[in-house]
């Protein structure tokens, strides 16, 4: 069993900033790649942002392009989600997550295999 640990959320205004941070064990980190998922009560589950393992490539959901920015510190295995200019639509159950990723599906929950769990983003108006 792979253990993701998140941590980093919390209480923000709108317009401020937070960084999540999900570690993970070193053999998955440098095999799989990263994303981060949301999920608002009541609503589903969906994709935020996803970095591949090998290239550093990344693919955000567009309510978030130009406010969040995923990275990955190989050294530290830990993936950073940097959230600036929060909106209260932002607050949610953040989650990591690390697969096997089909790039192509990489927005998809389904392609994930390991899951963190979860760490609660507030975004007061």
């Amino acid at each position: 069993q792979v253990q993701l640990v998140e941590s980093g959320g919390g209480l923000v205004q709108a317009g401020g900033s937070l960084r999540l941070s999900c570690a993970a064990p070193a053999r998955t980190f440098s095999r799989y790649a990263m994303g981060w998922f949301r999920q608002a009560p009541g609503k589903e589950r969906e994709f935020v942002v996803a970095i591949s393992w090998n290239t550093g490539n990344t693919r955000y959901t567009d309510s978030v392009k130009g406010r969040f920015t995923i990275s990955r510190d190989n050294t530290r295995n830990t993936v950073y989600l940097q959230m600036n200019s929060l909106k209260p639509e932002d607050t949610a159950v953040y989650y990591c997550a690390a697969g096997s990723v089909n790039w192509a599906r990489a927005t998809l929950t389904q392609e994930y295999d390991y899951w963190g769990q979860g760490t609660q983003v507030t975004v007061s108006s």
